[in-house]
């Protein structure tokens, strides 16, 4: 449990050399600027750029439309490397992959040729919108709009709140209600492909209407922008839904079900997370002296050790299940569901631990457990709070999955 177990894949799976690659690319460039002085008050370009020179932009994208035609298997292992490295690098590549598996599974063949290439290089980086200032969950409560206009083209109005990337991305996938009237409520509503430029606040031209109206200050995450997206009359044509017109009041549905790799993904960042506070505490127990020895050979560190490791080992295993209930066709929500749960309440607690062992020192900034510990709060929320996954995973049950 000393190095990432990521390559410890079910089933005597072989391993991707990928994987060993972006756990070099982690050590060698990632951990240094994380760990850095410009770690939170500058975007990492350089490290974007590096990920799209290893294609991760394009993991899940087949390799017909200039992705890597992973499995979500391979997906999660190369998610829990990034996030061992730096959680918020991580947040770049799972929204952007939650809008690949948008497009390639709702879009239109002309939407994958135009889409699916850009975003496989990541020249085109993407967005993910569903929650609003008052909807969050209950995502049936969204007030955004989209009104057809006379000329066919639609026109977008709402505020869209906690969109990762939501600065940087080129291209926002939108929920809002095309008929408020529709019984039940998400029958009404539609998902929109809003092109952007990226890092402008106020967009012009043919992107009128669409305002990054403010970049939110967060505890921890904050190598990457989580903004607010406002949509001031915002046109578009009619092949801006996701799949046409035969997408019109598919949104729901269809972003949903992206959302069964991104808690998939956002499984694997808990577990990269937990393994990294996991890394720290330990080579701290072994370094750090009291009594006349290392800390890690008192009792008390090695039951924390111990109870850590078991956490990730069970952590990761979920996940993998997860990935490979994806891989083979069948319906994932409820081992998605159990991954997310389980993983972002273990990679709390081993943060914690983590914390604890540090002791004092866990509470400086000189020590990367500091940042750890901010930044695994995040997932107790993203995707989805643990209270949500509960549910999810309780309906599948009574309903006899």
């Amino acid at each position: 449990m000393g190095s990432s177990g990521s390559d410890q894949v079910a089933s005597g799976r072989s391993v991707h050399p990928l994987i060993a690659t972006v756990r070099d690319f982690v050590d060698r460039y990632v951990l240094p600027t994380a760990n850095g002085p410009t770690a939170e008050t500058e975007f990492p370009h350089a490290l974007v750029q590096q990920m799209r020179e290893l294609g991760l932009f394009g993991t899940i994208v087949p390799q017909a439309y200039g992705g890597l035609g992973l499995d979500t298997l391979t997906h999660a292992a190369i998610m829990e490397e990034i996030a061992r490295g730096w959680f918020s690098l991580s947040g770049v590549l799972n929204t952007h992959t939650l809008c690949s598996a948008l497009v390639l599974s709702g879009g239109t063949d002309g939407q994958r040729s135009d889409l699916l290439p850009r975003l496989a290089s990541g020249a085109l980086r993407g967005a993910f919108s569903l929650t609003e200032p008052h909807a969050g969950s209950d995502v049936q409560a969204i007030e955004a709009r989209g009104v057809r206009e006379q000329d066919g083209s639609w026109s977008l109005h709402g505020r869209k709140r906690w969109i990762t990337n939501g600065l940087g991305a080129g291209v926002v996938f939108v929920l809002v209600k095309t008929d408020p009237t529709a019984e039940p409520a998400y029958a009404g509503m539609t998902c929109f492909i809003v092109e952007k430029e990226p890092f402008a606040a106020t967009n012009t031209g043919r992107f009128a209407g669409v305002t990054i109206s403010e970049v939110i200050e967060k505890m921890g995450d904050r190598g990457v922008d989580t903004t607010d997206l406002v949509l001031e009359g915002y046109r578009c044509c009619p092949d801006r839904i996701l799949g046409e017109e035969a997408g019109l009041g598919l949104g729901f549905t269809q972003m949903l079900s992206a959302m069964e790799v991104g808690r998939v993904g956002a499984a694997s960042l808990c577990v990269g997370l937990a393994q990294r506070s996991f890394e720290v505490a330990l080579d701290y127990a072994r370094t750090r002296e009291t009594f006349g020895k290392p800390i890690a050979e008192h009792q008390a560190i090695q039951f924390k050790l111990a109870d850590m490791a078991t956490k990730i080992e069970a952590a990761r295993l979920l996940t993998r299940n997860a990935a490979a209930a994806k891989d083979a066709g069948r319906r994932s929500d409820l081992e998605a569901g159990m991954a997310k749960l389980f993983a972002s309440e273990a990679a709390k607690e081993v943060a914690e631990d983590s914390f604890r062992i540090h002791g004092s020192n866990g509470y400086s900034k000189q020590f990367e457990i500091e940042r750890l510990y901010r930044d695994t709060l995040c997932l107790l929320s993203a995707e989805g709070p643990s209270e949500i996954q509960r549910m999810v995973i309780g309906r599948q049950i009574v309903a006899g999955r």
